[in-house]
């Protein structure tokens, strides 16, 4: 179903859809927006790995966040990227050399190795290694295989029955048009995969997308199906850009468009959730500091139905604000001005927080110097 037939129908509210411990999970509550591990705790660990998600729980993380691509043999893993080259040790292997290609990924040249290219098998050969070195560092290189799907959720078990809570999980299918373009199907592969464990039938999880159409595909499965602990989540990408399939289908809009306060009671038609970047909530004044004045943004949302899940808070001087980074250069872990950051998404009504480092903002925002200091005044 097209978007602007889409936009015409009335919006099921949340209530009608999701039982009432997934309506909880996806909110604020008296603790603070929920925090989720965006690729686990990526900032510490390599991303998408087992000790990754691992960190992230131990250190407070209510969800955890894997991104889905496909192997060659339709099996999903976790990577960022359909592309590997930045997050694996593949270059090390001589018989790999021959996958190494230039392919168009959502119109956008891209040369490496790509997952649709390798089996499972041949992927169980490869470990992860640190996306960011120069920030992160390689400690932690080569000493973790990566995930399947299937793995992420035996382990999400695990752990809620080790620390005596929920780990919910919120992954995000990628690149799901050019997979689709391959023969593949994500979203029938993540729905098995979904029904296949007893404890992704209970607890709460979510399934985002920055494409618009397999977000509705899977809003009419899911009813069907009455997984009503399944929430959807529609990602909002840069201002000026829009959904790639919207683009090909001739139907482009952008996620500004998206934003508005009519497109957001569109997105209420088929999702739960929405996620922009968090400079959708809170810009930035001329200054490099964070703005007072709110764009309207979640009260908007939040009128829509929707809940507001921001991306993405990470603690080096790099990605903060420049009036909050701390002394040193980009690689500084700057906690406090990170977790300043988040008291003023917490403030601004958000009601989750994706975040690289989920211990530097748990809640209650506990800095390395001890309880975050308040927003200081801004002129």
């Amino acid at each position: 179903m097209g978007w602007l037939l889409m936009g015409m129908l009335t919006p099921a509210a949340a209530a009608d859809r999701l039982d009432a411990a997934t309506r909880a999970a996806i909110r604020a509550d008296a603790g603070g927006p929920i925090i989720i591990g965006h690729r686990g705790a990526s900032a510490l660990r390599p991303e998408h790995t087992l000790e990754a998600y691992a960190k992230a729980i131990e250190d407070g993380a209510d969800f955890i966040e894997p991104d889905l691509v496909m192997t060659r043999d339709g099996v999903l893993v976790a990577r960022h990227e359909n592309e590997i080259g930045s997050t694996t040790d593949v270059a090390r292997y001589a018989e790999f050399a021959g996958h190494r290609t230039t392919r168009k990924v959502d119109g956008v040249a891209v040369e490496g190795w790509f997952i649709e290219d390798f089996t499972l098998d041949e992927l169980r050969r490869l470990r992860a290694i640190e996306r960011l070195p120069a920030l992160r560092g390689d400690a932690f290189d080569g000493r973790y295989a990566v995930p399947t799907f299937e793995e992420i959720v035996r382990f999400a078990a695990e752990s809620s029955a080790r620390h005596g809570r929920v780990v919910g999980l919120v992954p995000e299918i990628k690149h799901s048009s050019h997979f689709h373009a391959f023969g593949y199907d994500p979203e029938a592969a993540l729905l098995d995969a979904l029904r296949a464990h007893e404890y992704t039938r209970r607890a709460p999880v979510g399934i985002q997308s920055f494409e618009v159409g397999n977000l509705e595909r899977l809003r009419t499965l899911l009813d069907a199906a009455r997984m009503d602990n399944v929430f959807l989540v529609q990602l909002l990408g840069a201002p000026d850009e829009s959904p790639y399939d919207l683009a090909t289908a001739g139907e482009p809009m952008t996620y500004l468009q998206m934003a508005s306060p009519q497109g957001l009671a569109q997105i209420a038609t088929y999702a739960d959730v929405v996620a922009p970047h968090l400079r959708y909530v809170l810009p930035l004044t001329a200054e490099g500091d964070l703005s007072t004045t709110g764009t309207g943004f979640v009260e908007a949302a939040h009128a829509a139905g929707l809940a507001v899940h921001v991306w993405t808070l990470r603690p080096e001087n790099l990605f903060l604000p420049p009036a909050l980074r701390c002394d040193g250069g980009d690689s500084v872990r700057c906690l406090r001005g990170a977790a300043i950051e988040a008291e003023a998404l917490a403030a601004a009504g958000v009601d989750a927080l994706f975040a690289d480092d989920p211990g530097s903002i748990a809640r209650g925002w506990v800095s390395e110097q001890g309880a975050a200091p308040a927003i200081p005044e801004r002129n």
